[in-house]
């Protein structure tokens, strides 16, 4: 079976994969979102350390370069946060 594609971005920790949350940006080699990561502590209040706390598959290097990927294209982020919340 072949492996999905996977793209490399310009941060170290995130990348993309067909068939992995819709091939947006997610932490390298888990299925953990970048939109995910600026919800719980963007909007959510949490703390990068609370976030590792709580998911402690990640560290705090890739929650950072998360937040950096996000300052860095943080139009698509916000639409792609937008995208995934429920209708009213």
């Amino acid at each position: 079976m072949a492996q999905p594609a996977r793209k490399i971005t310009e941060h170290h920790h995130i990348t993309r994969e067909e068939g992995v949350c819709g091939g947006a940006p997610i932490i390298a080699d888990t299925r953990f979102s970048v939109r995910s990561v600026v919800t719980y502590i963007l909007k959510q209040g949490w703390t990068p350390e609370e976030l590792v706390q709580r998911f402690d598959h990640l560290t705090l290097a890739q929650v950072y370069d998360a937040l950096a990927y996000y300052y860095d294209h943080q139009r698509e982020i916000e639409a792609d946060i937008q995208h995934d919340q429920p209708s009213a």
